[in-house]
């Protein structure tokens, strides 16, 4: 019984750590985007696969009951659609290449 513990509390920390640097990574290209008011670097098509993927993720995650797999990956998928959105809101950047 405490061996099974044991390997249940290590599985769920290695899964939070693999969380918290999956969320990580994406905070640096947030703060780009809404310093620079340009997000001509994000690929629609990529992004939306990549929203896809967390969404199935955090639904695996709620079937296999395992709380790192859908909080890591709700956080990813909200993180994601942030940059999703900020990417529909600043465009490719042509705009800004026009004017200059």
């Amino acid at each position: 019984m405490e061996a099974a513990l044991h390997n249940t509390f290590i599985v769920n920390v290695v899964g939070t750590l693999a969380g918290l640097c999956s969320m990580v990574s994406f905070v640096p290209q947030i703060i780009k985007i809404c310093r620079e008011k340009k997000a001509e670097g994000v690929s629609l098509r990529m992004f939306s696969v990549t929203l896809t993927a967390f969404a199935l993720w955090t639904s695996y995650g709620v079937l296999q009951n395992s709380w790192p797999i859908i909080m890591s990956n709700a956080v990813c998928l909200g993180l994601s659609s942030a940059i999703l959105v900020l990417r529909l809101h600043f465009g490719d950047g042509a705009e800004n290449k026009q004017a200059a």
